[in-house]
């Protein structure tokens, strides 16, 4: 069935198609719209589920934990002030184990008041132990929490499947709804191996002494690195099903390409655009749009720039003091493996203003104007 529906009520289809069990929900633009949705399908049947009104966003995940603990499929969503306000408990999830998928839409963080997008809200979680998903289109929303729940299931670790305000969230595009029997063939029913229950009474996220501490960490890191290949896989059978891949990476036009434009969400399918001008004027540009931020998918990035000359990074963030998210973490892909290939940092489109084909020419054209970077960062529109 296609439906045109907007960005936020993607997410909240995708949490109804995975038959999620328990939804924990407290309201923040410009993500509100995913839970109200959620709540009428609750309301008239649509989704047989636990709606959940808590106060505040930390409660929020603090239910979803304990759903999830208890062997329920649990689903939430939130932005901005609210995931920060979340910190303490997505540490909780990560180190409990429990799949818990969430939504975020990518708010710009205060002070200034905003409420438009980058992505400074979500990387500021970088290190609490989700896997993260990029998304730049209504319909990968909807294939992505699909996708997450799988990938998440299989590893007892929780994912956030992410995408920009406004841009994406408010924006209506045709998508493609599932059949929901074709979801449950991709997507069987959550059945942890170990739950709370009096039938079976066991410890959750107990005190744990240095004695066992570190070893839990390496587990989860060692199950974190299995995630690129099993994205990998549940992408391939995803496509097999409906006809859509879900991968790490989304390159387009690098294989002769002698500049390369990593991206990610929305700029990624504006610096397409960018490239077919570009191209057509006789430049081989090419661009490496970055699905999955976490785990990092190394193996992908180095592939897909190894014969360019030249990589440049646009971030919609910043790591004050340091520069882009993302170039920290394309170098550090790339360190040992690029030929000493300079990869340069560029910043644009915070707060939510636009990043447009005109942004990725001018990155272009000052990468081919300099052998290597004046300065760790370049910012693109800032009236400096």
């Amino acid at each position: 069935m296609k439906k045109v529906i907007m960005g936020n009520h993607a997410l909240s289809y995708g949490a109804m198609l995975a038959r999620s069990q328990v939804i924990a929900a407290y309201p923040i633009t410009p993500q509100t719209q995913v839970v109200e949705l959620l709540s009428e399908m609750c309301a008239d049947g649509t989704l047989d589920a636990k709606f959940i009104k808590v106060e505040s966003e930390h409660s929020a995940m603090a239910a979803c934990i304990g759903a999830s603990a208890a062997g329920a499929r649990a689903f939430t969503a939130t932005s901005a002030q609210g995931l920060a306000l979340m910190h303490e408990m997505l540490h909780w999830a990560a180190g409990e184990r429990v799949p818990v998928v969430m939504g975020n839409v990518n708010r710009a963080m205060a002070p200034g008041w905003t409420i438009w997008a980058d992505q400074n809200d979500s990387l500021s979680q970088r290190d609490t132990g989700w896997m993260q998903y990029y998304c730049a289109s209504n319909q990968e929303v909807v294939d992505t929490v699909l996708q997450a729940f799988k990938v998440s299931e299989a590893l007892s670790i929780p994912s956030m499947v992410i995408l920009d305000a406004f841009a994406l969230s408010h924006t209506y595009e045709v998508v493609d709804i599932p059949e929901a029997a074709k979801v449950d063939a991709y997507l069987p029913p959550f059945r942890p191996l170990y739950k709370l229950t009096p039938s079976d009474p066991r410890a959750f996220g107990g005190l744990t002494s240095p004695e066992h501490y570190m070893e839990l960490r390496y587990k989860l890191q060692k199950d974190m690195e299995k995630a690129p290949a099993l994205i990998e896989a549940t992408g391939r059978e995803f496509e097999k099903i409906f006809g859509r891949y879900l991968g790490l990476v989304d390159p387009y036009l690098c294989e002769d390409a002698e500049i390369i434009l990593v991206t990610s969400g929305t700029a990624g399918y504006t610096a397409r655009v960018a490239v077919d001008a570009m191209r057509a004027a006789g430049t081989k540009v090419g661009n490496l749009r970055i699905k999955v931020f976490r785990p990092f998918p190394f193996e992908a990035v180095r592939k897909y720039t190894a014969a360019a000359k030249k990589i440049a990074v646009v971030d919609r963030n910043i790591s004050y003091g340091h520069h882009g998210i993302f170039s920290q973490e394309l170098k550090s892909a790339v360190y040992g493996h690029a030929d000493g290939k300079p990869v340069f940092g560029f910043i644009a489109g915070l707060g939510g203003r636009d990043i447009t084909p005109a942004s990725f020419k001018e990155v272009v054209d000052y990468a081919i104007a300099h052998e290597q970077p004046e300065a760790e960062i370049v910012w693109i529109g800032a009236k400096i």
